[in-house]
């Protein structure tokens, strides 16, 4: 999806200057926002000629040949139904509004179909109790929560899916038949799911040495099934071999207020005070691409990704991290999932 900063243009804009938007946009068409960024139309040269067989002129507004009635997508389309409302509507450009008809960028047919479906494998840990989430998870396993009138691990399926990504396989334990029932080999989403189950858990980790060798021959992504992100993936993998990394986390920043004064000390004497700082580091946000060399150092227990990226440093071998710019939020307690509640259709 791209961004519309560049093609964005009032209903008081003059037609010279819209004209030059259009022209220096690549994409041959202008979006039309209110004060408050909600959408009012579109323009395209073709709407300016009309204005022009109409009187108007190079400084006329574009108000009066703005196209008000454009097709639009909703942020929470997929890749598939993005298409089809293109084809069908034989349009090569769909705005795309979130609940107050906010634009919030613009899909471009040539785009969607140039995406390139990718082999690599998605591993998704689906294993886990949910404990801290109960009683909502005392009969459904976390993953399958609903957020957006849709379980938590359809949107991660739809998000690897736009990005050309179709080959899953779902690490299961608790409540296993819920998520086989529900999402089969794969077939109704566009992809293929293979599935792993734990006989026991086996932690973030320690499922993928249960899969077999043959299966992971070239670097594949790890997501923990309780989290919701507008990660783009493709970007991530791209980085992930333009490092020449054998394993790659994707980070988080955090930030804390302090609510104190705090004070530095050297012995007994004060070196420093600072009133209320904010404190800013990295958090590990539970999406991974991992070399096959990787798996050989995975036993048949329970093993968490902690352990293991501890022990990949421990082996020198070449270990980075991606910053995540994107919304994300990790379903880990109740105030998490009120919140993916609450900026679900925002977001998606």
């Amino acid at each position: 999806m791209r961004n519309i900063n560049k093609i964005k243009i009032s209903a008081n804009t003059k037609i010279h200057q819209a004209m030059k938007i259009i022209s220096n946009g690549a994409i041959q068409i202008a979006i039309a926002v209110d004060k408050k960024g909600k959408l009012i139309g579109t323009l395209t040269d073709g709407d300016i000629r009309n204005g022009f067989l109409n009187g108007l002129n190079l400084d006329s507004l574009v108000k009066s040949i703005i196209f008000k009635n454009p097709i639009v997508a909703k942020q929470n389309y997929s890749k598939e139904k993005l298409l089809n409302l293109a084809l069908s509507k034989k349009v090569n450009q769909i705005p795309v509004v979130d609940k107050n008809n906010k634009v919030k960028g613009i899909y471009v047919l040539d785009e969607l179909l140039k995406i390139k479906s990718k082999s690599n494998k998605v591993v998704i840990m689906a294993g886990g109790k949910g404990m801290r989430l109960r009683p909502l998870t005392k009969n459904l396993p976390k993953p399958m929560l609903k957020v957006g009138n849709k379980p938590i691990l359809q949107t991660l399926i739809e998000k690897f899916y736009d990005s050309g990504f179709k080959n899953f396989i779902f690490c299961v334990n608790y409540k296993s038949k819920i998520i086989k029932d529900f999402f089969g080999d794969g077939g109704k989403f566009g992809v293929k799911i293979e599935y792993i189950h734990e006989k026991k858990r086996m932690g973030t980790a320690g499922a993928i040495s249960l899969i077999k060798k043959k299966i992971l021959q070239e670097p594949f992504f790890v997501i923990n099934g309780d989290l919701l992100t507008n990660l783009n993936f493709e970007k991530m993998l791209d980085f992930h071999y333009k490092h020449n990394s054998k394993a790659t986390m994707c980070v988080k920043e955090y930030n804390i207020d302090s609510p104190y004064g705090e004070v530095t000390l050297k012995n007994e004497n004060i070196s420093s005070i600072e009133e209320k700082p904010r404190h800013k580091f990295f958090v590990n946000a539970g999406v991974y691409i991992l070399d096959p060399k990787c798996t050989r150092l995975i036993p048949k227990k329970f093993y968490d990704m902690h352990s293991l990226f501890k022990k990949i440093l421990s082996k020198k071998y070449k270990t980075v991290s991606f910053p995540l710019g994107e919304y994300w939020v990790d379903i880990g307690r109740f105030g998490d999932y009120k919140k993916a509640k609450l900026e679900y259709f925002s977001q998606f």
